[in-house]
């Protein structure tokens, strides 16, 4: 019988609700006007130790919330999350010792000191002992290789390099759980692609338990072992990449790029016998638009679904049959797409 790999993290019933006032005359309601908004319903999942795990889904899903719990941030409003078997409510000294963090949007670092110097600081927080703190830095700035400009203020640090220090940051106690809030976010592409090869070494060589958070499904696609699709504070979806894809087979995505009145014409499309989500995104321009549709059956339907689009005057400048993604998992599931 094959053992149980022990948990990492694990979420029971976890609920969390916030109090928001309604905007009265003077900007501000009373007390009586607070309405309550669940943006954590009810979660409950496990995830094992050495995996790496991605919470996905669109802003306002309620991922960053559950990071901020796990990190002991914000206390849970009912149910439970516990980090290595310890209660983020009554052990939070205990979680924190066994999680690094790093949280979109803010500034982790202190930029009017340098990248070693801001490194020394936290690793005294963290009562790393010394000698241990210099060995472990000057290690980790190799691996992020920001060892020419570790004495260099941050403030003259590009976005990518800031976000490498954060996470230098993050690993300075060397715990075994890492809490990454959309990494890459803000950053350049080679930034982005930096950041992603970094999250895969730190998994595959240090054996890091990673939790990330993102909206980027073809960041999921590549990095993540599993993936939970979370979606109004509640998980719609949890499988490995390649399972969530496969449940979704059964439809072919077509992909085409149209020149014209889209909207109108995608709604005659949409009308059509086995046709799924039709998504319409305007690119810059004039009047080009990028057209999803999902159908059934391709050699029934497309013949029928041009005919419609050349009927309501456009034209089709590409087309071309895509592979499933996570994304087209996530529209099928939800009905919106990821950044909506």
């Amino acid at each position: 019988m094959t053992a149980q790999p022990e948990p990492a993290v694990q979420l029971e019933n976890l609920t969390r609700r916030f109090r928001v006032r309604a905007a009265g005359a003077g900007g501000s309601g009373t007390a009586a006007e607070a309405s309550r908004v669940t943006a954590i319903d009810g979660v409950t999942l496990q995830i094992h130790r050495g995996e790496l795990f991605g919470l996905l889904g669109p802003n306002g899903a309620g991922k960053t919330t559950t990071i901020r719990i796990l990190c002991t941030l914000l206390a849970p409003t009912a149910g439970t999350a516990r980090v290595w078997e310890f209660d983020v409510v009554r052990d939070p000294a205990q979680v924190r010792r066994h999680i690094g963090v790093v949280l979109t949007g803010e500034r982790a670092v202190y930029w009017r000191l340098t990248g070693r110097e801001n490194l020394e600081y936290f690793a005294a927080l963290h009562r790393v002992p010394a000698v241990q703190a210099r060995r472990r830095i000057a290690a980790l700035l190799d691996l992020v290789e920001l060892t020419p400009r570790a004495d260099d203020l941050v403030e003259r640090y590009s976005t990518g390099m800031r976000q490498r220090l954060a996470l230098v940051k993050a690993l300075l106690h060397d715990p075994p759980v890492l809490l990454l809030d959309e990494p890459t976010t803000g950053l350049d592409p080679q930034a982005a692609r930096n950041a992603r090869d970094l999250v895969r070494r730190l998994h595959r060589d240090e054996g890091k338990t990673i939790i990330l958070t993102t909206h980027y499904m073809e960041e999921a696609d590549q990095l993540c072992e599993r993936v939970g699709i979370i979606d109004r504070g509640r998980i719609i979806a949890l499988d490995t990449p390649q399972a969530l894809k496969r449940a979704q087979q059964q439809r072919t995505a077509l992909r085409l790029e149209v020149e014209g009145p889209a909207p109108r014409a995608a709604a005659l499309v949409q009308a059509l016998p086995g046709v799924g989500q039709v998504t319409v995104v305007e690119q810059p321009g004039d009047s080009i638009w990028d057209v999803t549709v999902e159908l059934a059956d391709i050699n029934e339907t497309l013949p029928q679904a041009v005919q419609i689009l050349s009927g309501q005057g456009l034209r089709v400048r590409h087309l071309r049959v895509q592979d499933v993604s996570l994304e087209d998992v996530f529209i099928a599931l939800t009905g919106r797409r990821l950044r909506d």
